[in-house]
């Protein structure tokens, strides 16, 4: 009896150690267990708020893991990223250079895991008329709802408006800040206006809740971030960080903002990281509503 006591012990911690081995030898950051997953964004959702991931949050792997890691952590939402090879059997990269079988791929994989591709940036858009309408051809097969860039050529409001997808400006640190994105959109559609970078802004010293009452009513979308701190820092979990942002998204529900909000890491992750953005964000819709209904 002690004998056979002493074997299943055995049998139970080589079991256990080589669990635990494996985990950590796949990288246990990125093996999410329950605790991790993220229930979705339903209460963001009833405030026109939607969440996705950025893809080059996961600019290391492919774009195929890049949609299971978001579907992982609950996210229904993806902004892809030009370049990145999109799976490790497809030598194609994102962008209007793939091939029809490859955008066939893309789209089957996307509707296995539930995830739905919303924008696509950050991206040049070409300077001739001629050479953009492919570029937008492309965007409208894969179903694009906003290019995110820092091109402005003269007839991006056309083809925006003629192809009914958006042209959001990012701010990277020295480019597009809040006043210039007005100047550009001045006299023109509803279809251009910011991609606001709360982590960028933080790292030029704006206060992400000023940036967005500058821009009101021209923000298309976002890359939604936290910095530990101004002027330089690094990605944290939403609301844990100096970017104050339970007040920038009380701040876009009083504008009535509807859009698409980008998770997007430049800084090393862990999916719990990134479900923890993705609980604050609709805790924090949640909370809203639940001012606003009293």
């Amino acid at each position: 009896m002690m004998r056979n006591r002493r074997l299943a012990m055995g049998v139970l911690i080589a079991t256990a150690s080589w669990f635990f081995g494996a985990v950590i030898g796949r990288g246990a950051q990125e093996v999410p267990g329950p605790e991790f997953q993220a229930a979705g964004s339903p209460d963001a959702e009833k405030l026109g708020w939607r969440l996705a991931t950025q893809a080059w949050t996961f600019n290391g792997v492919t774009f195929f893991d890049a949609i299971d890691k978001t579907a992982a952590i609950g996210v229904k939402y993806i902004e892809a990223f030009p370049g990145q090879k999109v799976s490790k059997d497809i030598a194609d990269k994102m962008g209007p250079a793939m091939k029809a079988e490859t955008i066939e791929a893309v789209k089957a994989k996307l509707k296995a895991k539930h995830v739905t591709l919303v924008n696509f940036g950050v991206t040049g858009i070409p300077g001739k008329e001629a050479d953009a309408r492919k570029f937008f051809d492309w965007a409208k097969v894969m179903g694009l709802e906003t290019i995110v860039t820092e091109s402005n050529p003269d007839f991006l409001d056309k083809l925006c408006n003629e192809y009914g997808i958006s042209a959001a400006f990012h701010n990277h640190p020295h480019s597009w800040p809040p006043d210039k994105v007005l100047a550009a959109c001045k006299g023109k559609s509803s279809r251009m206006g910011a991609c606001a970078d709360t982590g960028h802004w933080m790292r030029r010293n704006i206060k992400p809740l000023d940036g967005v009452k500058t821009l009101k009513g021209k923000i298309v979308s976002f890359h939604f971030k936290d910095l530990n701190k101004f002027g330089g820092g690094h990605d944290v979990p939403w609301g844990t960080g100096k970017g104050d942002l339970k007040a920038v998204l009380a701040e876009l529900h009083a504008q009535g903002f509807k859009g698409v909000f980008s998770i997007e890491y430049e800084y090393k992750y862990s999916l719990a990281d990134l479900a923890k953005c993705a609980a604050f964000f609709n805790d924090t819709a949640k909370a809203i509503a639940a001012e606003q209904g009293k």
